[in-house]
């Protein structure tokens, strides 16, 4: 028989302060990441952002959600991203995940979405019927350094034996690579890189429109879901720690004014852009310092939907990529939550809007 447990910040809270999520076979949640829960600006007190499956008394499975909220007409509409789901292989077949997916359905009132899901969870959640895909978002890969040693046996596991050959390969192509870069030089104009976002970016930020304010943003970058360390956790299934993960806060000028502000989130070589707040004009210096830091801190890849961005991404010839690729990202929203929002409502999400900025 299931039995289902939920929790809100307050319960969430006392859950793992008190080493109680530590106590099973696997972790329903990192203590890290139920910190950054907790601390959600944008969850209520009463919102559940754990569920817990045990079978006969033993933890099955665990689903967990990202409370956000839009601004429609000036009042305020509550509803969730889905960010983990998880099954015991023990418990397979008992339609425990299906069992886990409807609770938190009920307790958002089907206002749920979810996005970058693995295609399991994909094929699941098409198989349940309650979801529709809305506005997907196109984007780029660029690949700026060879790592065909950790590419080619990843998506090809029978050459694991010729990654010593790889390794080789790798290495000539990157000193070729960087003695081609090696004529990028630091941009001329005044740029400064923080590690949160101060009162002048938040003043700048508020010219556009955005889901999440500095404030908001802030309290993610001081509660990281990934963390910093070799280690690795055999217990979560979910991003928990990697060698290198770190969020940097860029401001770019014209003289002495403000021409663009960004997050950056770069883990492990490959580098995102969570959010950008720029004029047309400030994007050409937001490139070049762009090339600057990806050259410096051997990024790489970088994945962008940033639109505008990769309209003068693919215009610039100085940009270091070596290849590139299409991507997309994919929404699946509730029909339910279709229906409750105006018709032809559209989200307008930035990179890091849900919790793509969190891992």
């Amino acid at each position: 028989m299931t039995e289902l447990k939920t929790f809100n910040k307050k319960e969430l809270e006392d859950f793992f302060s008190s080493g109680d999520f530590s106590s099973f076979d696997f972790l329903p949640i990192s203590e890290h990441r139920a910190k950054s829960q907790v601390r959600n600006l944008k969850a209520l007190d009463d919102q559940t952002l754990l569920v817990l499956a045990f079978y006969d008394g033993k933890l099955a499975g665990y689903v967990g959600c990202f409370p956000d909220n839009y601004l429609i007409d000036g009042k305020i509409f509550h509803y969730a991203w889905l960010s983990t789901l998880f099954v015991s292989e023990e418990f397979r077949g008992k339609r425990i995940a299906k069992t886990l997916l409807n609770k938190m359905f009920e307790e958002y009132d089907g206002n749920i979405i979810a996005t970058e899901f693995t295609k399991e969870a994909e094929a699941l959640y098409n198989m349940l019927g309650v979801f529709e895909y809305f506005y997907p978002k196109t984007g780029k890969r660029y690949y700026f350094r060879s790592d065909a040693a950790h590419m080619i046996p990843e998506k090809k596991p029978g050459t694991k034996a010729l990654k010593p050959l790889f390794q080789v390969g790798d290495a000539v192509a990157n000193s070729l690579i960087a003695i081609k870069n090696s004529v990028l030089k630091k941009p001329g104009f005044r740029f400064e890189i923080l590690d949160q976002i101060d009162a002048e970016s938040s003043e700048w930020m508020s010219k556009f429109r955005s889901k999440r304010n500095a404030d908001e943003i802030n309290i993610f970058i001081k509660n990281p879901w990934v963390l910093e360390s070799k280690k690795k956790e055999d217990r979560y299934l979910f991003s928990s720690y990697a060698e290198v993960f770190k969020y940097v806060w860029i401001k770019i000028y014209d003289g002495d004014s403000l021409a663009a502000c960004s997050l950056l989130q770069l883990r492990d070589g490959n580098l995102k852009i969570p959010y950008l707040f720029s004029e047309v004009s400030g994007l050409d210096r937001f490139i070049d310092f762009l090339n600057y830091y990806i050259v410096s801190n051997k990024v790489k890849t970088l994945t962008s939907y940033q639109k505008e961005l990769n309209k003068k991404l693919e215009e610039s010839k100085a940009f270091p990529r070596i290849y590139e690729r299409d991507f997309e990202r994919r929404y699946l929203f509730h029909k339910k939550l279709i229906q409750h929002l105006p018709e032809g409502f559209d989200p307008e999400y930035q990179d890091g809007d849900g919790d793509c900025m969190m891992t």
